[in-house]
């Protein structure tokens, strides 16, 4: 450890395949060239506003006002305004980045647009969602949006006043809580949708941008100390102690010690 409190250690290293994706998402979209006339924040809150308005018409254009689909408009239109909300309170200082037009249609084209096929392929199969698929869609899109919004305000009121790592709260057992919550809201989508191609969109945001933006931030944080440890105990994305039962079962020998200290005290 240097005299600034960092670790001085070797830190990881992103993978090539992760930087190469990282890379050209920099180039196409946040550094294309022209005029950086465009917020970023923009460009994504846009996209939030209309989705509620796309899958309306796709409602309208194959008459389609069955419950499921008034479920799907639920959880898929209103999320964007749930993200509105967090974006107003506490937004990302990345999203106040500037781009150029054609940098914000490259972000559409890249990836945000293709989050529109999964309403599409929703309403143009006619799908008839049984009753556990409307209960597990939105349990799934419930608790990934509480798992974002939460995670989100943790981490920009934790940063705010202490730099460093985040190894409590939701981020003890997860290094990226904000992004599993990503993945779980549209795989709520994909569910809905029942076809394969929704699980690609999901499988092509994760492994094209949420995972190497996880990766570039492990290298990151990794200069901070206590990251061994931190390391050992939380997964990239999943919480895996939590799913193991690890995490448990130190939980309760942790209360059996306290009461224990208690009792002989």
């Amino acid at each position: 450890m240097n005299s600034s409190g960092i670790d001085s250690a070797p830190r990881p290293k992103v993978p090539t395949w992760a930087r190469a994706l990282s890379e050209m998402q920099r180039i196409l979209v946040w550094d294309f060239p022209g005029a950086k006339t465009i917020k970023m924040a923009w460009t994504i809150n846009l996209h939030k506003i209309i989705t509620l308005f796309i899958i309306l018409g796709m409602m309208f254009h194959f008459d389609n006002f069955t419950t499921g689909a008034w479920i799907y408009l639920a959880i898929h239109g209103i999320y964007g305004y749930c993200w509105l909300m967090k974006d107003f309170s506490f937004r990302d200082h990345r999203w106040e980045t500037r781009t150029s037009i054609f940098g914000a249609v490259n972000l559409y084209l890249i990836l945000v647009g293709w989050y529109w096929l999964l309403p599409y392929l929703f309403f143009a199969n006619t799908v008839m969602p049984s009753n556990f698929t409307l209960f597990f869609a939105v349990a799934l899109h419930t608790l990934g949006v509480v798992l974002t919004v939460a995670a989100d305000c943790q981490r920009h009121f934790t940063l705010k006043y202490r730099k460093g790592l985040m190894t409590g709260g939701l981020f003890k057992y997860t290094r990226n809580p904000n992004y599993l919550g990503e993945v779980m809201i549209y795989s709520s989508f994909a569910v809905m949708a029942d076809h394969w191609l929704g699980w690609l969109v999901v499988c092509y945001a994760t492994f094209s941008v949420f995972i190497p933006n996880m990766l570039a931030k492990d290298a990151s944080i990794s200069r901070y100390p206590g990251w061994a440890e931190y390391q050992a105990q939380s997964g990239l994305l999943i919480p895996w102690q939590l799913i193991n039962g690890k995490a448990l079962t130190e939980l309760f020998r942790s209360q059996e010690s306290t009461t224990e200290k208690t009792r002989t005290s």
